[in-house]
């Protein structure tokens, strides 16, 4: 009995029934290989469907932000290039180039259905720099609410390795936890995700429906493409970011007519990766450990280096030795070992490093005394928000 039972749900996520959304707010990203027809120019013709898809739900009240690549892509066309640069300057003028027309042709496209779009192109560092990260939500934020559907890319003309977010599937993820999307949709050139490269092996199984953080996933992830960065490893790897924020993801063929509609509607086209809050704890940290770059560094004593390694502890604030950097609250800084200097972890911080050099060394009792108000913060960094150094 036991054993049915476990090939019963083993089997489920194979079976395609009707999904059940509550949408609101949804983020769609649309590939390189779909929007320039492999390479063929911008596909005016699909970004126009996909268009009058968006348009359909927000005439229903839908808020709608779209990620869309293809900007290269674009430039090498219209440079007649045979193939994507290979050196920097040659890339970042491709997407100067590419950029122009893809957001003319989206704009062109949407205003047909009486929808204003706006464009907005960023860099890792605008969602790693706190300051950055709330401006950018509060100009996303107006923009939907004067029904403004922004268009968002990478900047690529200015984005360096150290900066860059290196795909647009990861790009659309942070977006969608920067807005609390409710449905993060990734169109792209296969039906879903199968349990083997559909293309070589005729005995593939699509998988309807699994946890985004299942580990299994990450084994069975195809490389990118010609004209992209991406493929269906970073798609996976998006689905668990966007896991992060509470979002689900749908990873869908864009060639699938009324793709958009459908999927918003709950019809089991592409694979649903769906989260729950354990998840959310686990796709949060692992978005702590891939960190690009640090806000600023807490020293800790050996005590607190403990709590935090052996026991799976929150940092408090008398274990913290020395406080180094300026950020502000909800920045994400590493913590190091005062004796050993290694990085034992990174983390978000709840205090901003003023507050935090005020309160470093001291007992909870005293913040109230030292910070001059009510103070309802205990812990430095939350073991929720903190990821451990492997």
């Amino acid at each position: 009995m036991a054993d049915d039972m476990e090939q019963t749900t083993e089997e489920a996520r194979f079976i395609k029934q009707n999904r059940n959304f509550d949408i609101q707010r949804v983020i769609v990203k649309i590939g390189s290989s779909l929007l320039t027809n492999n390479g063929r120019g911008l596909d005016r013709t699909a970004i126009y469907e996909w268009a009058k898809q968006i348009a359909n739900l927000h005439k229903q009240g839908v808020e709608v932000l779209l990620v869309s690549s293809g900007a290269v892509a674009e430039g090498v066309v219209r440079m007649n290039l045979e193939e994507r640069p290979k050196k920097l300057a040659a890339l970042q003028a491709c997407a100067s180039i590419g950029q122009m027309g893809l957001i003319e042709t989206w704009w062109s496209a949407l205003i047909q259905h009486g929808i204003q779009s706006s464009q907005l192109l960023l860099t890792h560092d605008d969602l790693s720099n706190r300051s950055r990260y709330l401006n950018t939500t509060g100009a996303l934020t107006q923009l939907l609410e004067w029904r403004v559907l922004p268009v968002i890319n990478e900047n690529d003309t200015i984005t360096i390795d150290e900066i860059k977010f290196g795909d647009n599937d990861t790009l659309g993820a942070m977006s969608a936890a920067m807005v609390n999307a409710d449905l993060y949709i990734i169109l792209t050139d296969q039906e879903g995700v199968f349990t083997d490269n559909p293309r070589n092996n005729p005995n593939a199984k699509m998988i309807r429906q699994e946890r985004a953080m299942a580990d299994y996933l990450f084994d069975i992830a195809g490389d990118g493409g010609k004209l992209g960065r991406g493929g269906m490893l970073t798609k996976i790897r998006a689905g668990r970011l966007a896991a992060m924020g509470g979002c689900p993801t749908v990873i869908v063929s864009g060639a699938i007519d009324d793709v958009i509609t459908r999927v918003v509607s709950g019809e089991a086209v592409g694979t649903l990766l769906t989260t729950n809050d354990a998840d959310k704890i686990i796709a949060r940290k692992q978005w702590l450990a891939a960190h690009l770059r640090m806000s600023g560094t807490l020293i800790v004593d050996a005590g607190a280096a403990k709590a935090l390694t052996e026991h799976n502890r929150s940092l408090l604030p008398v274990g913290v030795v020395e406080v180094r950097g300026d950020f502000d609250e909800g920045d994400v800084v590493e913590i190091v070992h005062q004796d050993t200097g290694e990085r034992l972890a990174v983390g978000q911080m709840n205090f901003s490093s003023n507050d935090a050099r005020r309160v470093a060394r001291e007992r909870t009792e005293q913040f109230d005394r030292i910070l001059g108000n009510k103070e309802e913060r205990v812990v430095m960094v939350h073991r929720d928000n903190l990821a451990l150094s492997m």
